[in-house]
């Protein structure tokens, strides 16, 4: 008996860590599709800057990509995989298997059949939707260009679904990697493509280049979708689960189809508002002005690499624990862990703001300065990455806060918060965006977070076990505490970067002209910071640092 439980033991530490091993590498892919993701946002800033064919670029390709993050995303994340791995733990025999392969079968026809119904209409009423989108004193040649983009790019909704589809039968047999590298190599078709095919594109009605390169572009991501899908392929081959289509009415009558359409249906709602909300901002920020969205764009890409590195990571790193906490019911350790995940993401998103603030300049001339991105391409980015950068902690508190709701198996509370946020945001947009333009939509946003962060705190007091005014308090203190710090170390930075910048300011290249400044600003914020962190004994500090040394002296061993 004995022997059994090592047995077992053995086993399940074996798993733990091939899960812990997917689980890190699914971290670095992460991080390398947000770097190239930033990268084909430098490609597109090269080519497009914030003309007006960067703004249509950005439309064209935000309708297919509303589609899919409503659809393909959703119901392969909430309602395809959890029903796969059903069927997965009951496949022991022959017949079992034979119903498994109809699931999968009715479920890639039903997801096929739709899209490209999707798709279809989309291609055809471009042109009724595109306007949308515009002021009416649109140039009619910016209208007509944006519908034939949005026509490339619709179909990118059919072959990127199928690749949700082949990511959700690969994640639901614990396989990990080869759908993590598919928005790495996304990213790197697209800013190939741009490259290779501007220059080589037929052009008889004398287009300017910038239309040319969004072109290409558009290209470009629906050859990168189509490699997504293919990439997959062959890895779901090799699981033994055959990509086959059914006829429509096994695929509409299959079981296995009918619980992931009654999982969908439920999580559409809350999906649709934050889509709804999107819409809205892109379609008001394309009638206040050009240059708006595309700008929008830029700053928003800056962000997320903050939050892909940091918040995502930990949200998902704490979320396994927090469940396991709350099945066991230790409440002080839940509450404890949950505290430590807030005060980790305040002592990074509060000095990078408040260093963003002081050299956002210098970091948006760095990314994107080129000839199409001129000095006004960066002052207007900057104007709106200054209210993006105000609202980094909140944003990335909310992915925080959110799993320790999933951890007790409530999922609608943070979906209404999330709902009263994006009302919230929809509210400020239409008050804001004409007076502000894209900084009053940026302001928007932020305002918003915060709005979802109360409402997390207020909707804590209803879960069990979870002391919200406890952790509202301490985590405040820590705010504080942390702002105060990081005014401190933004003031050296505040005298000396006009110095900095003046003698470099005589390099063409903006690698050496920015880069350096912001190497040696960011340097001087940093120590300035750590000295103060080191000099106040800060707890949250320590145990980062603590949980650092105990990892390597885990490797040497």
């Amino acid at each position: 008996m004995k022997k059994t439980n090592g047995v077992s033991a053995q086993q399940n530490g074996a798993k733990h860590t091939s899960l812990l091993k997917s689980g890190i590498l699914l971290s670095v892919m992460t991080f390398a599709s947000r770097i190239m993701g930033l990268i084909r946002e430098m490609t597109k800033a090269a080519f497009l800057g914030t003309s007006a064919y960067a703004d249509a670029f950005g439309i064209a390709f935000m309708i297919p990509n509303l589609f899919r993050r409503l659809f393909a995303e959703n119901s392969i994340s909430v309602a395809f995989i959890p029903t796969f791995r059903g069927y997965l733990e009951d496949c022991s025999d022959g017949e079992s298997r034979k119903k498994t392969q109809e699931f999968v079968s009715a479920t890639l026809t039903l997801v096929s059949f739709l899209t490209a119904c999707v798709t279809v209409l989309g291609i055809i009423a471009a042109p009724l939707i595109v306007p949308l989108f515009y002021s009416g004193s649109t140039d009619s040649a910016i209208l007509a260009e944006t519908a034939f983009l949005t026509r490339i790019m619709f179909p990118y909704l059919f072959v990127i679904s199928a690749a949700a589809f082949f990511q959700g039968i690969l994640n639901g047999c614990n396989i990990f990697a080869p759908s993590g590298f598919t928005p790495v190599l996304f990213n790197g078709i697209v800013v190939l493509i741009t490259y290779i095919l501007t220059p080589q594109l037929p052009n008889p009605s004398n287009l300017p280049q910038q239309a040319l390169a969004a072109r290409a572009m558009s290209f470009g991501v629906l050859t990168g979708g189509c490699f997504q899908a293919l990439f997959q392929w062959p890895f779901v081959k090799k699981t033994g689960w055959k990509t086959t289509l059914t006829g429509l009415r096994k695929a509409f009558t299959n079981p296995g189809t009918k619980k992931v359409v009654a999982l969908i249906v439920p999580t559409i709602i809350g999906m649709a508002a934050y889509q709804l909300n999107d819409l809205v901002s892109t379609a008001l920020a394309g009638k206040v002005g050009t240059g708006t969205v595309s700008s929008l764009q830029y700053s928003l890409r800056l962000q997320e690499l903050i939050l892909g590195i940091f918040a995502v990571s930990i949200g998902t790193v704490i979320l396994p624990d927090l469940s396991g906490l709350a099945k066991k019911q230790q409440w002080e350790e839940f509450n404890r862990m949950l505290l430590q995940a807030i005060n980790i993401i305040a002592l990074i998103t509060i000095p990078v703001t408040f260093y963003s603030l002081v050299c956002g300049k210098d970091i948006i001339s760095l990314v994107y300065k080129t000839k199409n991105f001129t000095g006004q391409s960066v002052l207007m980015t900057l104007e709106v990455f200054r209210f993006h950068i105000i609202g980094l902690f909140f944003i990335a508190v909310n992915r925080i806060i959110s799993p320790a709701f999933y951890a007790q198996g409530n999922t609608k509370l943070p979906t209404l918060a999330g709902i009263i946020c994006f009302a919230v945001n929809i509210a400020l947009v239409l008050l804001l965006a004409f007076p502000l333009k894209g900084a009053g939509i940026a302001l928007s946003l932020t305002v918003a977070s915060l709005v979802n962060t109360v409402f997390l705190f207020i909707f804590m007091n209803k879960m069990p076990g979870m002391q919200a005014t406890a952790i509202a308090k301490k985590m405040i203190i820590f705010i504080i505490r942390m702002i105060c710090f990081s005014v401190i170390a933004a003031c050296p930075v505040y005298f000396v970067r006009p110095y900095i910048l003046r003698a470099f300011s005589g390099f063409s290249n903006r690698l050496i002209a920015y880069g350096i400044p912001v190497i040696i600003t960011a340097l001087i914020f940093g120590i300035t910071g750590i000295l103060l962190l080191v000099l106040f004994r800060d707890d949250t500090a320590y145990l980062i640092t603590r949980k650092i040394k105990n990892r390597k002296q885990k490797k040497q061993n």
